[in-house]
């Protein structure tokens, strides 16, 4: 992990930079395999799973039968963890669950605005070397709330074709039936185009990696809907001398440990801080079993010392991280000035792995800088919102001179024609 001490601001739109696949080889494998599956279906998802995984399969579906053995699987203690963020994760997404007013704009003319559930929509949880089951209870608890109809999962298998069981645990927990063992963009290009065996869907939600998230972003131009772009994770730390460094080190090898394209930055006033964090981030880095993928990551990491706090957060803003944590003395107030960040987390012991797993909010957020333009996964994520009007005479006799006009200058006469027979 580099260690930058007061760089100046000319500097800093360098050291935002993210770690990146070269994007026109990105963009032409992912786009390759779009297509194939497109033209090929159920053949090409087999070939991919070959090529990509090494895992040779007879079939996609994960049986009713697959499912029931993996939950049995699952211990007692981990099933216990799972009821405790279920009800957290559903408490808080049931609270943005909001009645729409009726609103008489005019006399005579009511509007009002109805939330409707996405009827069909696909789940991409990865399976790999962290099989991320969290997720689907952070996708598949508000599609619950919200009322979806239909709700697909792909998730890469391991190299027996298994579906890690903590996976089969959680998809029933949430009442998803139909479960596909598939990964990477061949999944997404599954669910956004249909094969013989797997369903197209509306929308589709999830983590990823490059691959993943470039797939997404390929075939929302083919008019699929994706919740965001929500790559490589990322945390930035803001922390001063109230900072606990061993906290502070852990929560930044806590996203480490995601994968050798994570990005951790610690930001502080104080170069003893930073020093003292460095030095516990290498103390805990031997402790973890996934210490490999933790160093490739720091590689692309950064510890920042700039002058002061608000130098901080103008920095954290301009970057806009995935996760914000501010372990700071006065950290309620400094989070008053946040304006880019996917979820932020205040004080000492408000670590990131809380709104990874249990406090409630969501962990499906936006990534490389896209804070500033997206929100996280919420209830609305899985609904869409319909405009009702209703006029009566008395209502068009209010607005219908000013419709005209605004239609003649537009110079479309047709639409002021609707109004004025109606008038008439």
């Amino acid at each position: 992990m580099k260690l930058i001490d007061k760089p100046s601001q000319t500097s800093w739109s360098a050291l935002m930079q993210r770690p990146k696949i070269e994007q026109l080889i990105l963009e032409k494998t992912v786009g390759d395999v779009l297509k194939t599956v497109q033209q090929k279906g159920d053949q090409a998802l087999m070939q991919y799973t070959r090529e990509f995984d090494g895992i040779e399969l007879t079939n996609l579906t994960a049986s009713s039968d697959e499912l029931n053995a993996g939950s049995e699987q699952v211990s007692t203690e981990l099933k216990e963890a799972i009821e405790v963020a279920y009800a957290n994760i559903y408490a808080f997404h049931k609270s943005q669950q909001l009645a729409e007013s009726v609103v008489e704009t005019s006399t005579g003319v009511v509007c009002w605005r109805k939330s409707l559930p996405i009827e069909k929509v696909g789940l991409y949880i990865p399976g790999g070397s962290a099989p991320l089951f969290s997720t689907i209870l952070m996708l598949g608890i508000p599609a619950q709330i919200a009322g979806c109809k239909e709700l697909i999962l792909c998730t890469p298998p391991d190299k027996n074709g298994n579906i890690n069981p903590a996976i089969c645990y959680a998809a029933q927990r949430v009442g998803i039936r139909n479960v596909f063992k598939i990964g990477g963009a061949q999944a997404i290009a599954a669910m956004a185009y249909g094969t013989e065996t797997i369903p197209q869907v509306y929308k589709i939600f999830g983590p990823g990696n490059q691959y993943v998230t470039k797939a997404k972003e390929l075939i929302q131009q083919n008019g699929i809907a994706i919740d965001m772009p929500a790559g490589p994770s990322e945390v930035l730390i803001i922390a001063d001398e109230s900072c606990r460094p061993d906290f502070v080190a852990a929560d930044l090898l806590s996203q480490a440990e995601h994968g050798a394209d994570s990005q951790v930055i610690l930001l502080t006033d104080s170069l003893d801080v930073a020093m003292a964090c460095m030095l516990k981030i290498e103390t805990q880095l031997e402790e973890l079993p996934r210490k490999a993928l933790a160093l490739k990551a720091l590689n692309n990491s950064k510890t920042i010392v700039l002058n002061n706090l608000d130098e901080c957060m103008e920095f954290s803003n301009a970057y806009a991280p995935e996760h914000l944590i501010l372990a700071t003395k006065n950290a309620r107030e400094l989070a008053e000035s946040v304006m880019n960040a996917g979820s932020v987390f205040i004080g000492n012991y408000s670590c990131e792995s809380a709104g990874d797993y249990a406090s409630g909010t969501n962990h499906t957020l936006p990534t490389n800088g896209f804070a500033k333009s997206y929100s996280g996964v919420s209830l609305d994520s899985f609904v869409k919102k319909i405009t009702f009007q209703e006029l009566t005479q008395e209502g068009l006799n209010q607005i219908g001179q000013a419709i005209e006009t605004m239609a003649e200058a537009e110079q479309l006469f047709a639409h002021r024609n609707a109004v004025t027979v109606r008038l008439k």
